[in-house]
């Protein structure tokens, strides 16, 4: 499937509202709140397939921002949402920067779309200056819960998730490319229903009220495995 118009305005992505306060924004503040914790403010950021824009949008005040995507529509359509982040069309596999260009690179659900993501976080790597930082979220197949949901599973709903690993493996990848993590955690359970006969507004709030938690203030404390993604933030050695 093409990363065309057609998949943003029919998958995930874009089915969630971009009103203020949707789960798509709050998503957006937290992984702005990681960037600008970990980063240093001023330095050059890079968003490896940053969409429609809003990430990278939201970070233009804090960085010197940048932001490229597979997709030409996307990184037109980007255009709406920021004017001060640099914006372009490229491969993640094939970075079109310079060595150590960038403090910050984020990459968010993006590595499980791509038919080599060791060979894009290579690219990564070399891209990141020496102590910068790496931002990385991917589907967690070791999610507690997700044998609870079987072949319904969230990671599983997206036909171009080409590339689902254990979190294991991703942390391999992530080390071998010269990456020393510093934060491994999840998002928390909120891909309801899990139970069935159970109303999902009660199951939000029994299984996403720690993730929401977690979104709202800033402050990372779910364990690897409590969570339907998983989140990597590690410092290039």
């Amino acid at each position: 499937m093409a990363f065309d118009e057609k998949y943003f305005s029919t998958h995930t992505y874009a089915n969630i509202t971009f009103a203020k306060y949707s789960m798509y924004w709050w998503s957006n503040r937290f992984f702005g709140m990681l960037a600008r914790r970990y980063g240093r403010r001023g330095a050059r950021l890079l968003e490896v397939g940053s969409g429609m824009g809003h990430l990278v949008g939201q970070l233009s005040a804090a960085f010197e921002a940048y932001g490229m995507d597979l997709n030409h529509w996307a990184v037109r359509q980007s255009k709406k949402f920021t004017e001060a982040a640099s914006l372009q069309t490229a491969s993640a596999q094939e970075l079109p920067y310079q060595n150590g260009a960038f403090n910050v690179v984020i990459i968010k659900h993006i590595v499980e779309h791509l038919p080599d993501p060791e060979k894009a976080i290579r690219e990564i790597a070399r891209v990141t200056e020496k102590d910068g930082i790496l931002i990385l979220a991917t589907p967690n197949l070791g999610s507690l819960l997700k044998p609870w949901k079987g072949e319904k599973w969230i990671g599983y709903q997206d036909p171009t998730h080409i590339s689902l690993k254990q979190p294991g493996e991703w942390l391999e990848i992530i080390q071998g490319a010269g990456f020393s993590p510093i934060k491994v955690f999840s998002d928390g359970f909120w891909d309801v229903p899990y139970i069935r006969y159970v109303p999902k507004q009660i199951q939000k709030l029994l299984f996403g009220s720690l993730g929401g938690l977690q979104a709202i203030t800033g402050i990372v404390f779910l364990p690897m495995l409590w969570g339907e993604s998983v989140i990597v933030i590690a410092r290039k050695q």
